[in-house]
């Protein structure tokens, strides 16, 4: 399964009870977090669920409100004892944004691996499988979607028939061929069918681009930006490279995926609770993000 947290909601500049727009996923000891304006790391602390299980951040542009908070938030790990390295995946050019934020956090106790990623690329973190799409933006822009996949069930009267000791049944369940009889067995012998896993897609950014809607097809959770609310903003939308409540709310039913979370909201928009209407008559299943909102996404038919 995996729990996801909505460290903050905003646009542009935090403002009371707002932080800037960025993401937690977590699953076991592992997670990630997407994006780091300023004040991230508060955010995170407030949360609770610890600091040192954070293996990777992955940010989609650099402009301030999504990078700005990198270096408090690498000092934060180190200040929580991290020694493990811990992966940035970014556009290209992040390798320099990060260089100079660390000039005011040089001295790291883990290492630090910056991954330049172009869009269509595939890369992993954990147990993830990751990919990212370009968005259409005044800058170059990724947009993100993790899969934690499923292995099939396994089927112990299969392994029993062919009286296999029990083993021998671990290398199986995790895809392994053994040998058995005079001959090898393999996984499908003892396996079922494919299973369903999880996936979560992150945007923001972005104008609702054909790429976009490839990554984010069919994911149990979109979080997507709705920078803004209002319908009269349509044009403002374009000019800036964001996204309204209704292209969000489109996006997400031609893409057909099971939830979304709209984020990222302007500071023009104090309450994008009272545009609501607008997405949801596009596409019921949509929540209107809050700061510290939270969710566990589990396999469909349980563990």
């Amino acid at each position: 399964m995996i729990d996801v947290c909505l460290l903050g909601t905003g646009a542009m500049m935090p403002l009371p009870g707002r932080w800037l727009s960025s993401l937690v996923v977590r699953t076991g000891p592992h997670s990630v977090v997407f994006d780091c304006g300023e004040g991230t790391q508060i955010a995170l602390r407030a949360l609770g669920w610890g600091l040192r299980s954070i293996d990777a951040i992955c940010i989609s542009h650099f402009h301030a409100d999504h990078v700005s908070g990198l270096a408090g938030m690498l000092l934060m790990l180190a200040n929580a004892d991290r020694t493990e390295p811990v992966t940035l995946f970014g556009p290209p050019g992040l390798r320099a944004v990060v260089e100079g934020q660390r000039r005011i956090a040089p001295f790291l106790p883990f290492e630090l691996i910056c991954e330049e990623l172009a869009p269509g690329a595939e890369f992993r973190i954990a147990d993830w499988y990751g990919s990212c799409a370009a968005g259409v933006h005044h800058v170059p822009c990724l947009a993100y979607r993790l899969d934690l996949p499923r292995r099939p069930a396994f089927l112990p009267e299969r392994a029993k028939a062919l009286g296999l000791p029990v083993e021998l049944w671990g290398p199986l369940q995790h895809g392994t061929p053994v040998e058995w009889g005079g001959r090898v067995v393999r996984p499908e012998e003892v396996l079922g069918p494919p299973r369903r896993g999880i996936s979560i897609a992150y945007v923001t950014d972005t104008r609702p681009v054909p790429s976009i809607g490839a990554l984010v097809a069919g994911v149990d959770l979109l979080v997507g930006e709705g920078t803004f609310g209002d319908p009269a903003e349509q044009a403002r939308a374009v000019e800036t490279g964001h996204m309204t409540f209704a292209e969000a709310a489109e996006l997400a039913k031609k893409a057909r995926v099971r939830r979304l979370w709209l984020t990222h909201f302007s500071p023009a928009m104090p309450r994008p609770l009272e545009h609501a209407a607008e997405a949801q008559r596009r596409f019921p299943n949509v929540t209107i993000g809050r700061d510290g909102l939270c969710t566990t996404l589990s396999y469909e038919d349980g563990p």
